[in-house]
């Protein structure tokens, strides 16, 4: 596409507007894959487990919720030139501090948290190989060799794969037990059963939210976005990844309303309790398919790693590089060259080790009472912080007025900062404190 001889706001060459096409589709899935976990799994089906196809409308909710958040991140990358790091900075130096404990512990706590959750399906697919905590550090290196050693081009092709396999198995089992479809249309009438607040709430805030919703702006820089001539690609690309996201825990709602509710089977908490439905969809429908459930839990946990592991990374590198330079001396446009360097650094490589290393110890360990508290704490305040910020931050100077958010953006991330203040409060009631 040629270019034209205008500049942006920021400096760099503006150019026309790309023609929204799949083929550039890419960093939404990674996102989106990324933020289903198997914990959000296990949500979902206890969901549909307790109240059938009721919740399906949160479902819905949370996933248009999710589009907003992830493209309002996108387009401050797009539309200033700056991560979104740099902007937090702007905000003041408390965006600083928060990060910068937040993000050291819950790297620790999650790196156990993602390593047991990709080995668990493993050792239910190999009982009499190694047991858990040989899994989940093997998983946990092969994560690190792998974002270590290859670039976004790879990882994304990685992460598609993952995602490829994750939508055909849970959708493969979800047809399995034959969805009601009167019922399942009928969900999609708001309605909230007695003691349904805190799962509806989970449903829309839970699903695909975590801090790598922040993390979608770098990986579309990383794709070779960089300006806001991609506008209109990456918000195609974004609403694309989410509606997969959507259809996925729909799927997975299905799966606990037929499965689960018609039988009051009860699952184990976490992310055990996929276990226990592989074990379920083996008494129903024999052990092919509770093998294809058990590939499709790994493709799930280990997307979600090695998701972190990049983005995050990621996004530490840039804090790292924000904090030496002062803000003045701060001119470089955020773009490719930008997050290939930062890939490269030491600050980056610092925290895949350290997301990969010390979170090997809480496999042994019970996870010590204080760091639980000060993780759920953070933890829960991380997405009001994100919704919040990104409200700020697309109503201000800081960004150019022609993709300052419209009355339909602030109304969703007004909805959305809202609503996980609510989340961040019952989390926090909820801690075993």
């Amino acid at each position: 596409m040629a270019e034209t001889s205008a500049t942006t706001e920021t400096g760099e060459p503006a150019s026309r507007p790309r023609k929204s096409s799949w083929k550039y589709i890419g960093p939404g899935i990674v996102v989106a894959a990324t933020g289903v976990g198997a914990g959000d799994l296990v949500a979902t089906l206890v969901a549909g487990s307790k109240f059938g196809y009721t919740l399906m409308w949160a479902a819905v909710i949370g996933c248009l919720v999710k589009i907003s958040l992830a493209e309002a991140a996108g387009r401050w990358h797009l539309a200033t030139g700056r991560t979104l790091f740099d902007g937090w900075r702007s905000l003041g130096a408390w965006t600083t501090v928060y990060f910068a404990i937040y993000v050291v512990i819950w790297g620790f706590l999650y790196g156990a948290t993602a390593m047991s959750s990709s080995a668990l399906p493993i050792v239910a697919l190999f009982p009499d190989g190694p047991g858990l905590k040989f899994w989940a550090i093997l998983t946990g290196l092969t994560g690190l060799a792998f974002v270590w050693f290859n670039r976004y081009a790879v990882f994304e092709k990685v992460m598609t794969v993952l995602v490829g396999i994750m939508f055909v198995v849970v959708v493969y089992v979800a047809a399995r037990v034959v969805p009601d479809m009167g019922a399942s249309f009928a969900g999609l009438v708001p309605v909230l059963p007695d003691g349904s607040l805190l799962y509806t709430l989970g449903l829309i805030g839970g699903v695909g939210g975590t801090i790598t919703v922040a993390a979608y702006g770098y990986w579309v820089n990383a794709k070779g976005w960089s300006n806001s001539s991609w506008m209109k690609v990456m918000r195609l690309d974004n609403r694309v990844a989410y509606l997969t996201t959507g259809v996925f825990v729909v799927a997975m709602l299905i799966v606990g309303a037929e499965l689960l509710h018609a039988s009051q089977i009860a699952l184990t908490s976490g992310d055990r309790g996929l276990i226990d439905l592989g074990k379920v969809l083996e008494d129903r429908f024999g052990p092919s398919t509770a093998t294809l459930f058990l590939v499709g839990f790994f493709a799930t946990s280990f997307s979600s790693l090695i998701g972190v592991w990049h983005g995050v990374s990621l996004m530490f590198a840039d804090f790292v590089e924000r904090f030496r330079i002062p803000e003045d001396r701060q001119k470089e446009h955020a773009g490719p060259e930008t997050v290939d360097r930062q890939q490269r650094s030491r600050p980056f490589r610092a925290y895949l080790l350290w997301l990969t290393f010390p979170p090997m110890t809480l496999l042994w360990l019970d996870e010590p009472f204080g760091l639980v508290i000060a993780y759920g704490v953070l933890g829960a305040f991380f997405m009001p912080f994100l919704a919040l910020t990104l409200l700020w931050l697309l109503n201000s100077s800081r960004t150019p007025g022609e993709w300052r958010n419209g009355w339909v953006s602030n109304g969703m991330l007004a909805l959305a900062g809202l609503l996980f203040v609510v989340l961040c409060v019952q989390q926090v009631r909820e801690l075993p404190w």
